[in-house]
């Protein structure tokens, strides 16, 4: 296997402002090109089927395609089906964030396939795109579940079209994706946390929307939702602008041990509230384990693809509302990708050593 990087990691300790500083971190080699696959999680779940994407490593060059391009965004150039580079590789497993899909982070998935990584995706049953069933909503703490069920499939033999090394698993999640992140890193939902905090900010996101969707509302959800969702088999976390912060008890905040990459977003244009999300969240972890990276003009949407200069007014005609998430969505936008691309790829990298 081809080393996976020459890179000077530099890590540097928490600013007055409680940011952390870096300097420019140099971009890894691009040693392999990204193929793509579609992914099936086989087990005994009939239930609550998984289908999703994986990108990984190959060596083949061509033919490359942009996938998942339209008049709105722009594709992440990969090759479909690619025969894969010899492994095990390292592996990511990716969440999306509300009523989102395994292709939201497309371009974030193939880079780090060009880095060296596996990275797999799964669309979460009832808070994605194109299933949006309220009774799987309601079962939110089936998402680290389906977490969990990826990395059990991944890690099986034979089962990918790439192999992966199952002792050096990471994960990223977006917004609800963070959410899910944090459970299974050790953060445990306290429910009369959340109802206790929601009456002195009902207007908060958060609160609207678990209530919206009957969040551990039932002594039975309540039990599930509160239960222990760790995966221990994760290494590593990125969280890009999470939501549901105020869902966690601070006991479990203070307990979390392993690594935490944490973004927050204060270009506020989701409607979450970075003092009472990230910026919260990382006064309750231990200082040990995390780095919290807060630039000044990233906002929740670009940790979505790059959107192509007439996004903005599509949208803005066809889905009113709905631009917010092309608003500075290219040239920017791409410098916060580089950004990220660059710091997750550090921070995992130092683990991995």
């Amino acid at each position: 296997m081809k080393p996976l990087y020459s890179l000077a990691i530099l890590i540097l300790g928490l600013t007055s402002g409680g940011v952390q500083a870096q300097e420019h971190i140099p971009v890894a080699a691009q040693q392999y090109e990204a193929g793509l696959s579609t992914l099936t999680v086989l087990d005994d779940r009939r239930d609550r089927g998984l289908e999703g994407l994986i990108w990984y490593p190959t060596d083949a060059a061509e033919p490359r395609q942009e996938d998942f391009e339209s008049a709105v965004w722009v594709g992440a150039e990969v090759i479909r089906d690619a025969d894969a580079a010899p492994g095990p590789f390292p592996l990511i497993v990716l969440s999306h964030g509300m009523f989102g899909n395994a292709r939201n982070q497309a371009w974030f998935a193939a880079k780090m396939a060009r880095r060296g990584f596996v990275v797999a995706a799964v669309d979460h049953p009832g808070t994605s795109t194109w299933s949006r069933d309220a009774d799987q909503r309601r079962a939110l703490w089936e998402r680290p579940g389906d977490i969990i069920r990826l990395i059990d499939f991944a890690v099986m033999p034979g089962s990918l079209p790439v192999q992966v090394d199952p002792d050096q698993v990471f994960m990223a999640g977006h917004s609800l994706g963070g959410f899910t992140a944090l459970a299974l890193a050790g953060a445990r939902y306290d429910a009369q946390r959340l109802e206790q905090f929601c009456d002195t900010a009902p207007g908060e996101l958060a609160c609207g929307i678990f209530a919206d969707w009957q969040i551990a509302q039932t002594p039975e959800d309540r039990e599930q939702m509160q239960a222990d969702l760790a995966d221990e088999r994760i290494r590593a976390f990125a969280i890009f602008d999470l939501g549901g912060t105020q869902s966690f008890s601070d006991e479990s905040l203070n307990k979390i041990d392993r690594p935490l990459l944490v973004f927050g977003a204060p270009i506020m244009n989701s409607g979450l509230t970075l003092d009472i999300e990230s910026r919260a969240l990382v006064k309750e972890l231990p200082s040990e384990t995390f780095r919290y990276i807060e630039p000044a003009t990233l906002s929740h949407f670009d940790f979505f693809n790059l959107c192509k200069p007439a996004g903005y007014e599509i949208l803005l005609k066809e889905l009113p509302g709905d631009e917010v998430v092309c608003e500075n969505g290219g040239a920017h936008r791409a410098d916060m990708h580089n950004l990220i691309l660059d710091e997750v790829t550090a921070f995992f990298v130092q683990v991995l050593q």
